[in-house]
């Protein structure tokens, strides 16, 4: 027994160098503090970084992330800065992992980092400081994208520490005005058209998941979003000869508009299922209780199911999904206080379903308004985006990660009622998925409203669940 002990402690001794460096390498790669604190450092300093179009800038955004990459030992021919002549403040970043096979298209990990308007007298906080409370971060940007923007940094840093090779590369984008439509900006569409080589990409993950919080705090559903509705924005306008206010006469700018607008916040359009959203309610009506579930399965089997139809519209959630919108969301009107309008104008967004066509959607805006006074004019050309495959790679890939942190939680195909980059991509021919495991509840953390925010369990959820979905569509 003594020669044993005694060898054993020799033996001990002589490893040690090799046994405490191991011993690190194991409590890095298995401390979740060491990378959440590593997250909410990044995280908060990008938020606070203001990147609105009006005063911000993702130049400075971009730059501070590359920071934390060349600190963590990325070399600098493989973490760039592309700024877009003409707009200095509207700067990307790109950042490469190599992969072992040069053969291998990368895995594409995008997220855009610039954000809406946010004015402070409309907030009860500052927007653009992080503050947690009652168990949520606040800020802009709190969820709409700096929250994956600043995982992805977080865990390509996490890579390096871990010394992590892929099999195939992984490239991650962050990009500026994605927020801006039309934009001459746009990070995603530049660096397609000016840096392909770059973002060429397998497939590319993105933004876009609504994972649903039940009120209860449960866990609904992990999104994989494969398709998006068609992001199209009109001008409405009247005018008028106008005249001195106190001659007012029945023929008036502000109300021939006003009656128009009237007319589109009665109007519904049309519920059309597609492939995906239909899959979707069929399979929710198997999660869900009582009558939203009845109400899942009717219109699954009958769009034209009347009352179902009236008791899910009534959730913005699901109405959505069920059919192409379009809501005013600004309005202009007048040119002085005693003179009667000659001009006024409203912005009415759109978002149409894919495969439905706009000029259509734009007659019948025409005819709901019921005036031909009213003028309706495009701000913009649409970009019309394919639905990604739901291929067996990237569908057994999320759901194995799925089941590992978020066990007996279906994954559900689902299409995005918003608007992405992934239509540039897509087009491209690069399929892009919406799949993040960040869970919301069903105001989707006031994204582009007030007081958005981010339950701090579910940044944190996210973290874990792009980190492995990242490392199993790259292979190691």
């Amino acid at each position: 027994m003594k020669f044993h002990l005694k060898f054993l402690v020799v033996l001990a001794l002589a490893s040690a160098p090799w046994f405490f460096s191991s011993l690190a390498i194991s409590q890095i790669q298995l401390s979740p503090d060491h990378y959440q604190k590593s997250l909410r450092s990044i995280y908060t300093e990008l938020v606070e970084i203001n990147t609105t179009d009006s005063v911000g800038s993702c130049t400075k955004a971009a730059s501070a992330m590359a920071k934390h990459l060349l600190t963590a030992g990325f070399d600098k021919a493989n973490v760039q800065l592309i700024i877009p002549p003409g707009g200095p403040q509207k700067g990307n970043l790109v950042a490469t992992v190599k992969g072992k096979n040069g053969s291998l298209k990368p895995i594409l990990l995008l997220a855009h980092i610039d954000v809406v308007e946010a004015k402070r007298e409309d907030w009860e906080r500052d927007p653009f400081k992080l503050v947690e409370e009652n168990g949520n971060f606040y800020a802009r940007g709190a969820a709409d994208d700096k929250s994956m923007a600043a995982i992805y940094v977080a865990n390509l840093v996490r890579m390096k520490e871990e010394k992590y090779t892929p099999e195939r590369g992984i490239v991650m984008a962050l990009t500026c005005d994605e927020e801006k439509i039309p934009t001459d900006f746009n990070g995603a569409e530049y660096l397609l058209k000016n840096h392909r080589q770059l973002v060429d990409a397998e497939l590319a993950i993105n933004e876009g998941a609504d994972n649903l919080l039940r009120p209860d705090g449960s866990k609904a559903f992990i999104a994989l979003m494969a398709s998006e509705k068609v992001f199209q924005t009109y001008t409405f306008e009247t005018t008028n000869p106008g005249g001195h206010s106190a001659r007012p006469r029945k023929d008036n700018a502000i109300y021939d508009l006003a009656k128009g607008l009237v007319n589109l916040g009665d109007y519904s359009f049309p519920v059309k299922l597609n492939e995906v959203t239909k899959s979707y309610l069929e399979k929710m009506a198997s999660f869900e209780t009582g009558q939203l579930a009845e109400d899942m399965q009717s219109i699954a089997k009958n769009p034209n199911d009347q009352v179902a139809l009236a008791r899910m519209s009534d959730k913005p959630y699901y109405n959505n999904l069920l059919r192409t919108t379009c809501v005013a969301t600004m309005l202009t009107a007048g040119h002085a206080t005693n003179a009667l309008p000659q001009r006024a104008r409203a912005t009415v967004n759109c978002r149409i379903l894919p495969g439905e066509s706009v000029d259509e959607v734009q007659k019948t805006l025409q005819q709901v308004l019921a005036n031909d006074k009213i003028k309706i004019t495009p701000d913009h050309l649409p970009v019309l985006s394919p639905p990604s495959p739901l291929t067996d790679k990237i569908v057994s890939a999320v759901t194995k990660v799925s089941d590992q942190i978020f066990p007996g939680i279906p994954v559900i195909p689902t299409m995005l009622v918003a608007t992405t980059d992934g239509r540039f991509l897509n087009n491209a021919g690069i399929p892009t998925y919406g799949v993040n495991g960040i869970f919301r509840d069903s105001n989707g953390g006031y994204i582009h409203g007030l007081n958005e925010r981010m339950p701090v369990s579910s940044l944190f959820e996210g973290q874990e669940f792009l980190y492995r979905l990242t490392m199993m569509l790259a292979g190691s």
